[in-house]
């Protein structure tokens, strides 16, 4: 295997910081590699927040449902569906944007700062920075929205850490491979096995750690039972993001 392909599957997320700081060359490095990302017909739909100040952090923190890390860390980077750069060029053109008001809009634009997050986890982690990232920032998007001073047609996707580690954390199992990476068409016959399997894996895994008691199918049955960021929906619409054609 190649270093890159090391790096990537080395990966774990972080949440002990040291207090020293990131070069701004390697800061510059993550960006530039994040914006090297394709993005769909070349709409480039997507902006990146750069935030090293310490109370905005702290604030970031708070909003997101008190994660100390983010604090901790000295970069956090918040990656922005941007669909406001793109409504300026049909304005420029003279045909109104109404892609936003629509699922596709969504998808399209969230898909590609997915994109760039995963280009900027892999440029951090390469130059031997931890990373953790962040959905809690949708906890109370309008806050953040009023935070980052982001206009109509915007929003706050997910967040990312980047600092040096403190400590290196341990990496968890995940489901298997051939439930993830299907041949030909879905199988189901496979997910529900895999599923099963590792229920077992993840906890004994847990024990291991002494941390805690469970499976993975608790656990996610006990986020995905209630809608946990329930702002996001009305938020996106205020925003521009009407979701209606």
């Amino acid at each position: 295997m190649n270093k890159t392909i090391n790096t990537i599957k080395d990966h774990r997320s972080i949440r002990q910081y040291t207090d020293k700081d990131i070069d701004n060359s390697e800061l510059n490095a993550i960006l530039e590699a994040a914006h090297a990302m394709p993005t769909s017909i070349h709409g480039q739909q997507l902006s990146i927040i750069v935030v090293k100040d310490k109370d905005r952090r702290e604030k970031i923190s708070e909003l997101a449902g008190n994660q100390p890390w983010i604090a901790k860390g000295p970069v956090f980077l918040v990656f922005i569906m941007d669909m406001n750069k793109t409504a300026k060029a049909g304005e420029k053109a003279g045909l109104p944007q109404v892609i936003q008001e629509s699922a596709e809009g969504v998808l399209v634009s969230s898909f590609d700062a997915g994109l760039a997050m995963g280009a900027a986890i892999i440029a951090a982690e390469s130059l031997g920075l931890g990373i953790v990232p962040i959905g809690g920032i949708r906890k109370s998007p309008q806050e953040m929205i009023d935070l980052l001073e982001l206009p109509k047609n915007t929003f706050p996707v997910a967040g990312l850490v980047i600092g040096h580690p403190e400590n290196m954390s341990g990496k968890k199992p995940r489901l298997s491979l051939e439930s993830f990476a299907h041949k030909e068409r879905y199988n189901d016959e496979i997910v529900t096995k895999a599923v099963d399997d590792f229920d077992i894996e993840i906890a004994k895994y847990y024990e291991k750690r002494g941390d805690k008691s469970s499976n993975w199918s608790d656990q996610i049955a006990g986020f995905y039972q209630q809608v946990y960021f329930p702002l996001v929906y009305p938020t996106l619409k205020s925003q521009g993001f009407t979701l209606d054609k």
